[in-house]
């Protein structure tokens, strides 16, 4: 019988975040202010962020040191198991083993509690009362909702609009931890308005809900804003998922040939392949795919330059691969695939040639998630189920080529509560959708005005 279960103890949880800064073989294009055009400096975020998670954006130290009271609360499901899809493999036939970070295992059914829990931390220690913050499908907005009732902050979530009509069970989720949730656009910002009048109907996007998320804590001392992605601070925390998994794949005798990750901001993606990058940076032979939609297809379509991350364009200017910070998603069930723009990290290391992108239509990603489910039990997420489909597709080409591989991907969350675009799917009511040639057009357009990176 083949082992299933890798399970680390939990004194051998990792004590340091992995940063990727202290190892790139080039440096990153810094963020520039919007005003100045000069890179940013630390207290040009200090009225968003709070100063100790700007220097860890900021930091080039390699290793972070956990806090000990970060780990009290991330003890209550990490280790995360890692896992062996053993009914898949004998479905496909394939000469591979293919091994999975079970990162549902969280409260909050995601990996998005890895950053919550210590980016609530830092800001109660730094005597924050109230976070504001955007979300997509609602793992960011329902994570951060817990973080704060963990550290007795209040937090209100900006849920993008289509999002808050799909899955009511994210904002229940978001209340239960007694969080206020809003629908973006909404009627409490001047963003939201400006964009309610101009288009009534707007389903919103993570650039609009990021964009009211900052006006409303700007003015108020005690208020910050928090972001579930994109920035190197989150994707540090994510090392979490990357490290364990190296410490268990170890456990085996084993090294992944492919590691695999669902990219809409970058974070679990990164979580789960950094600590690997630095391995390939330094000679691994290794593949490591970033996978996303073909409605939102921002690595493997957007340019790279530099871009604002919200509508309203209150964030610095970020070097990364973009739709363009005006872009409005189609309405896909991958709510937290829908963001513009790709986290700076991710970007550099596509631009480098160390990571690359693939995109998958809905339908596809959905059939994927569906034969999991009917394999190895477990629903998926719809953003998960992205990863899935890169995965099979890496075991048929390993099919055709003859060759043995071990592929590792990231199951970011279960999809117990996506369980509407399950049925949508399975009535036939589910349509693909791939960006037209002229929105990418629109998007070189948008960003060809700022400088180029």
């Amino acid at each position: 019988m083949n082992q299933v279960k890798v399970l680390l103890e939990e004194k051998e949880m990792p004590r340091q975040w992995y940063n990727i800064l202290a190892d790139l073989p080039t440096p990153m294009t810094p963020p520039l202010h919007p005003g100045t055009g000069q890179p940013i400096k630390p207290e040009d975020m200090a009225a968003i962020l709070p100063m100790n998670l700007v220097e860890q954006e900021m930091s080039p130290h390699r290793w972070i040191d956990i806090p000990v009271e970060v780990l009290e609360k991330l003890i209550l499901w990490r280790p995360s198991p890692l896992m062996r899809a053993v009914n898949l493999e004998k479905i496909l036939d394939a000469p591979v083993k293919i091994f999975y970070k079970n990162e549902g295992v969280s409260p909050a059914g995601s990996h998005k509690p890895n950053t919550a829990v210590p980016q609530a931390y830092y800001n109660k220690i730094f005597g924050v009362k109230r976070l504001s913050t955007e979300t997509g499908a609602g793992q960011w907005g329902s994570a951060l909702s817990m973080a704060c009732q963990m550290f007795g902050i209040q937090c209100r979530v900006f849920m993008v609009r289509v999002s808050y009509e799909q899955k009511p069970y994210r904002r229940l989720m978001m209340q239960t931890w007694g969080a206020e949730c809003i629908a973006s656009p909404s009627e409490r910002t001047k963003t939201g308005r400006k964009v309610l009048a101009e288009h009534p109907d707007s389903p919103g996007s993570l650039g609009i809900a990021i964009s009211e998320a900052i006006e409303d804590i700007m003015g108020d001392s005690e208020a910050r804003y928090s972001l579930g992605s994109v920035l190197n601070h989150v994707l540090l925390h994510q090392t979490i998922i990357g490290l364990e998994a190296q410490k268990q794949m170890a456990m085996l005798g084993l090294y992944p040939d492919v590691v695999i990750g669902c990219a809409g901001g970058g974070s679990n993606f990164a979580g789960l392949a950094l600590p690997f990058v630095r391995d390939k940076i330094h000679g691994k032979n290794i593949d490591i795919i970033a996978a996303e939609p073909t409605s939102c297809p921002t690595i493997t379509r957007g340019p790279f330059a530099y871009d604002f991350g919200d509508l309203a364009m209150t964030t610095p200017l970020l070097a990364m691969h973009t739709l363009g910070h005006d872009f409005v998603p189609a309405p896909i069930h991958a709510g937290g695939l829908r963001y513009h723009g790709m986290a700076p990290i991710v970007s550099h290391l596509v631009k480098e040639g160390i990571v690359g992108g693939r995109a998958y239509n809905q339908l596809e990603t959905f059939k994927s998630g569906v034969q999991w489910a009917r394999c190895e039990g477990f629903i998926p997420a719809p953003e998960t189920n992205h990863a899935i489909a890169a995965v099979m597709e890496a075991a048929m080409q390993a099919k055709e080529e003859g060759k043995e591989k071990v592929i590792l991907f990231n199951w970011s969350g279960h999809g117990l509560v996506d369980l509407a675009s399950y049925d949508a799917y399975l009535s036939g009511r589910l349509i693909d959708y791939t960006m037209p040639d002229e929105e990418i057009d629109r998007a070189k357009k948008t960003v060809g005005q700022y400088p180029k990176p």
